[in-house]
């Protein structure tokens, strides 16, 4: 499973917005990333004031690993589908979650319908 950055942050912050079977899904999953894409995405929106943590910025990654999720770094690779992809979506972010999915054979954990215009497995309850 690769999480979008939303699925992320409701899965760190137990929020009523991720289902509980969703939820369940994840905490059971043998294998569950997240890419620094999502990372880069939280570090952004907070600087500029469009999203508030509940934990300081810097926390973020040992709460990352206490989940057992792992960061999945950004590979050349994955830049070379990324550049393949059609601009069904405009977000750089959820692209590149894209290609990574693609890449690495993910199913993609986000309530974003408009991903379903690409090749890959999209996950919500």
């Amino acid at each position: 499973m690769l999480l979008d950055t939303h699925t992320l942050l409701w899965f760190l912050n137990e929020d009523a917005n991720l289902p509980p079977v969703l939820n369940q899904q994840i905490e059971s999953a043998d294998n569950v990333f997240v890419s620094i894409a999502s990372i880069w995405e939280i570090a952004i929106k907070v600087s500029i004031g469009k999203l508030t943590l509940l934990t300081p910025f810097e926390s973020l990654d040992s709460d990352i690993a206490a989940s057992g999720i792992e960061i999945l770094p950004i590979a050349f690779q994955n830049t070379i589908i990324y550049r393949s992809l059609p601009l069904h979506h405009r977000d750089p972010f959820d692209r590149m979650l894209v290609a990574q999915a693609m890449a690495y054979s993910l199913i993609l954990v986000s309530r974003d319908e408009i991903l379903d215009a690409y090749p890959i497995e999209r996950l919500w309850l």
